[in-house]
């Protein structure tokens, strides 16, 4: 597996964080800090389009 360069942690109120990180290979991860061995992993399309989604609201009914 390839080396993965994660972000700085995103962290909302009641310390819930979180790190996106990417690879050299194009794929993209998301993690709970402190459990970045535990992650979710895709292409990095689908986290571009995921972070496009967010930010048009289409996930604002979890808010």
């Amino acid at each position: 597996m390839a080396e993965i360069n994660w972000e700085e942690p995103y962290c909302g109120e009641g310390n819930n964080c979180f790190r996106l990180g990417t690879d050299h290979e194009g794929n993209a991860f998301i993690a709970v800090l402190g459990q970045e061995d535990r992650h979710l992993t895709d292409s990095r399309e689908a986290l571009q389009q995921m972070i496009r989604d967010i930010k048009a609201g289409k996930a604002d009914h979890l808010l």
